[in-house]
């Protein structure tokens, strides 16, 4: 059964990091894109970035490309975000999704992060708030 599990969300002031992770299992993560989608109170949810194991490859939302840094473990079980120099407006539920994705049909169609509605697993979500 395919899992997603994310954890590291907390209280953090603006200016300061965390590193999210979402855990998977139930499948082979070169088969699928892993996305990291955010939905602030009262706004649409809003993708932040993708990952392609098959590819190597990876993309971000303008508004977070020179902030946040995807990434796996040595496992692939593991995908990471990385959010440096965080702002209040990153106060959000933060969630990991995945959809099945060959690697030929990456090459002509890399994951885009606001290709939100093409996931097919969520997680739970976990919590960020930037605030002093």
């Amino acid at each position: 059964q395919l899992q997603l599990v994310e954890s590291g969300g907390g209280l953090v002031q603006p200016g300061g990091s965390l590193r999210l992770s979402c855990l998977t299992s139930g499948f082979p993560l070169e088969d699928y894109v892993i996305g990291w989608i955010r939905q602030a109170p009262g706004s649409e949810r809003e993708g932040v970035s993708c990952f392609s194991s098959s590819l190597g490859f990876s993309n971000a939302a303008d508004s977070v490309k020179d902030r946040f840094t995807i990434s796996t473990d040595s496992a692939e079980t593991t995908v990471y975000l990385q959010m440096n120099r965080l702002k209040p407006e990153d106060t959000a539920i933060y969630y990991c999704a995945a959809v099945r994705r060959t690697r030929n049909f990456l090459i002509n169609h890399p994951c885009m992060p606001e290709d939100i509605s093409d996931y097919e697993y969520w997680g739970q979500g976990t919590q960020v708030t930037v605030s002093s």
